[in-house]
């Protein structure tokens, strides 16, 4: 069965609920964030779960959560890594296809072009409950894309 969780007003959806023998109970296979902005509204909260150093691009009052990348265009997170290079996150609440390839692509370009210093490096990961074999093929022609699955756990402990 499926059940619907809000947690910090963040929705989810996930698969199965199982309980052990001390009265916890999990939710188990299939969970994922119910829409692509509660992935990027827990991302923007922890970043450095995506990387270690990782922090939300801040320039001028302007952040880096639905970056705006020309012609109508958002990126939905911009980051800063502890070398200080800018890094593009693209965002998928299910499946990662290999479409996504253009679309970070696009954006690197975007900001290696109206954005980056000189000395700044411009790297993306996409993240995604699940990876597609294409989209696996796809980044593996470019050492500029990294690939992260999410996956979600929720357990309740019975205080006795």
């Amino acid at each position: 069965s499926e059940n619907n969780i809000s947690y910090d007003g963040i929705e989810t959806t996930t698969g199965q609920v199982a309980s052990d023998d001390l009265g916890r109970r999990e939710y188990i296979g299939g969970a994922e964030f119910a829409q692509e902005k509660d992935l990027q509204n827990y991302l923007v909260k922890n970043l450095e779960a995506v990387e270690p150093g990782l922090e939300l691009y801040d320039q001028d009052g302007i952040t880096g959560v639905e970056f705006p990348a020309g012609d109508r265009r958002r990126i939905d997170i911009l980051a800063v890594d502890k070398e200080n290079n800018l890094v593009v996150l693209e965002l998928k609440v299910s499946k990662g296809h290999d479409r996504a390839i253009g679309q970070i692509l696009r954006y690197i370009g975007w900001i290696k072009e109206n954005l980056a210093e000189i000395d700044q490096d411009v790297r993306g990961i996409i993240i995604a409950k699940d990876i597609t074999s294409d989209l696996k093929w796809a980044s593996s022609t470019t050492s500029l894309i990294s690939l992260r699955e999410y996956s979600l756990t929720f357990s309740l402990d019975e205080v006795k």
